[in-house]
This record gives structure tokens, C-alpha cells and sequence, in this order.
């Protein structure tokens, strides 16, 4: 079974981050989640990096908010591909954890997805794994069929309204 690990700087980013997680569930992936801090607790989080491989992970997602250096710490010592979400945590929106998420030197990348966007991570992650996991992709692939037909009925309910006008 797939396995990703879903790390987040502080329990205060739970909230958002369940959809995500619960969607990464839902396509079959195992998820283990954890609180580590980058800043108050860097040994934890090197530790955690450098065994992610030996304990079965094959991508990590790093939320962090404010200074955001979680995802980066990761992919600093880990060879696992790393997706960084960055929170909406600060007066500045967000805009400093993303920054800060994407900023990486050559050599050391972070994918990163939208400020808050859990939910476009695990869809990342899944489509990593996909390369791998032939039942991942076809899930994708309804997944993503399921979200046409949605956006294909809206259109039909907008057209319908504005004939009706």
C-alpha cells in the first residue's frame, strides 16, 4: 500500500488540513501524521527525514505556517519527493509561508501548492505515486472525470438560468 507522510508545524494547522488528508484515504493511500517543528524541534524533524525511506514513505507534505522552513528541512535531508503547503497563519496572509515554501536553492526543490491548498496536495501526491501504482492513476482518472461531469452539469444549470431570464 502506498505511503505518505503528512507533517504539520503545529496542531493549530489540523483544521485545514483534513480534507486533504481525508481525500489522500479515500484513493487508499496510508497516511501518517504528525506535529514537528522545524524551529522547536529540528532534531525530530532531521530524524524524521532521514529514516522517511527506511519506514516505508515514498512522499512527504510539510505544512507550515509564517516562516515555513518544515517542507524545506525535509527535503534537505531526504531523497522523497516533498510537497510544501504553505498556512495562512500570519498577518501576512499567508504570502510569508509561501515565500518561504518556494524559495529553495538549486538542488534542494519543494513542490509547493496554494496557500492552504491540502486538498491539491494529496492530489499531488497521489499522482506521484500514480507513476507507480497503476490503481492510483485509474482512480485519478475517475476522479478527475467525476470533476468534468460536475463542472459540465453546472454549465448546463447556469445556461438553463440564463435562458430563463
Amino acid at each position: 500500500m502506498p505511503k505518505v507522510a503528512w507533517i504539520m508545524g503545529s496542531d493549530s494547522d489540523l483544521p485545514a488540513l483534513t480534507k486533504g488528508i481525508k481525500l489522500l484515504k479515500d484513493f487508499g493511500v496510508e497516511v501518517e501524521v504528525a506535529v514537528i517543528s522545524a524551529h522547536r524541534t529540528p532534531d525530530v524533524a532531521v530524524a524524521f527525514a532521514t529514516s522517511a525511506r527506511d519506514e516505508g514513505f515514498e512522499v512527504i507534505i510539510a505544512a507550515a505556517g509564517k516562516a515555513a522552513h518544515l517542507a524545506g528541512v525535509m527535503a534537505a535531508y531526504t531523497t522523497l519527493p516533498v510537497i510544501g503547503i504553505p498556512m495562512k497563519s500570519s498577518a501576512l496572509e499567508g504570502l510569508d509561508a509561501l515565500l518561504s515554501t518556494i524559495q529553495m536553492p538549486p538542488g534542494v526543490p519543494v513542490a509547493a501548492v496554494a496557500i492552504d491548498g491540502a486538498e491539491n496536495a494529496a492530489i499531488l501526491a497521489v499522482q506521484i505515486l500514480a507513476v507507480k501504482y497503476d490503481e492510483l492513476a485509474d482512480k485519478l482518472k475517475e476522479y478527475k472525470g467525476n470533476m468534468a461531469k460536475g463542472v459540465m452539469a453546472k454549465d448546463a444549470k447556469v445556461k438553463q438560468e440564463v435562458s430563463n431570464l
